[in-house]
């Protein structure tokens, strides 16, 4: 069983390098991550040089990265009846499903680290060069829960795109969720805290909300992923291909 797996996951992850939109999405999201990097240390007053405030202020937009290779991961299948021809190579659908995660997250993971930590040092680079550089060490923490976050946003919209079997559906409701659904319905309710991106967002920004804590934000966030991912595998390991 664990060499299938290895093997369904060596298999899943050179499917997904092989992706020209995979490669291109995980560079721009770098790239996105330090214009956006630079842009905002370079509009920060003298006083804010707090480097993981300043860089976690990008996520709202770096996350678009991780929501799209999450549903390319699983959307791509569905493209030409590539599904048919993944299934007769690994007929064990929940190994299928085990492998793609395991790559889907070998590379975001990735992605994810490179980014946050691009962005970081390149908020650091532009204040140091405007002589407001923190005297302080930077505090790692925010910033490993940006990364993380990151894997964990792009992870759901990973088994929403299982669930639903398309591109445009989760990609459009992933995105419409965080940046359109989520900011309105934190300006009428306090209730939007239990969305996945507003509790995530504690991990980077633990006192955006007094009224969860960092870890219950992530608990959250997992919940949202467990529930789905269960509906997802569910539903492939049930449907026709």
């Amino acid at each position: 069983m664990i060499r299938a797996l290895r093997n369904a996951t060596a298999a899943e992850l050179i499917k997904l390098w092989s992706l020209p939109a995979v490669v291109a999405t995980s560079l721009g999201t770098i790239v996105a991550s330090v214009t956006l990097a630079a842009a905002l240390a370079m509009s920060a007053p003298p006083e804010s040089n707090d480097v993981s405030l300043i860089t976690a202020q990008a996520i709202v937009f770096l996350q678009i990265g991780p929501i799209l290779l999450g549903v390319l991961a699983a959307s791509t299948e569905y493209e030409g009846r590539q599904i048919v021809t993944t299934l007769t190579a690994t007929p064990n659908r929940s190994l299928l499903l085990a492998g793609k995660a395991i790559a889907y997250l070998g590379v975001v993971v990735t992605v994810s680290v490179a980014a946050v930590s691009a962005g970081a040092a390149t908020v650091w680079i532009v204040l140091d060069a405007h002589g407001t550089a923190p005297a302080r060490p930077v505090d790692l923490g925010p910033l490993t829960g940006a990364a993380i976050y990151l894997v964990l946003i792009g992870l759901l919209a990973l088994a929403a795109a299982v669930l639903m079997r398309s591109l445009i559906g989760p990609l459009v409701t992933m995105l419409a969720l965080v940046l359109i659904v989520s900011p309105l319905l934190a300006g009428y309710t306090e209730h939007a805290r239990v969305l996945p991106d507003r509790a995530g967002r504690l991990l980077y920004l633990p006192d955006s909300d007094p009224g969860l804590t960092p870890g219950t934000g992530a608990l959250i966030l997992l919940a949202w992923i467990a529930a789905t991912a269960l509906a997802a595998v569910v539903a492939f390991t049930r449907r026709d291909a």
